[in-house]
């Protein structure tokens, strides 16, 4: 269980990871983006196919764009970490 957890946390790290890149370098594509990021391509097409169905990217013919969403998200980042952070340090057993 708390493997799929870990799992999960790192995917969102590198959705994180892709959305900054989309907002600082757009309009910017797939291909652009795995240089930039050191990752396949097809990790890539997810991250970005999984940032657009929330709202953070769209897609255009010169690359995907950051949306309003996009700042919003990095906005709340650090708050909305900090929660799960306690969350997630309030189940250590004493």
């Amino acid at each position: 269980m708390l493997r799929k957890m870990k799992d999960e946390i790192e995917l969102l790290s590198r959705h994180i990871e892709v959305a900054k890149a989309v907002a600082d370098h757009e309009p910017i594509g797939i291909m652009k983006l795995a240089e930039l990021l050191n990752l396949p391509s097809h990790r890539i097409r997810y991250s970005l196919h999984v940032l657009e169905q929330f709202g953070y990217i769209r897609a255009s013919a010169e690359g995907a764009l950051a949306t309003s969403r996009t700042a919003e998200l990095f906005e709340h980042l650090n708050g909305d970490l900090d929660d799960l952070i306690r969350l997630l340090s309030e189940m250590r057993r004493k």
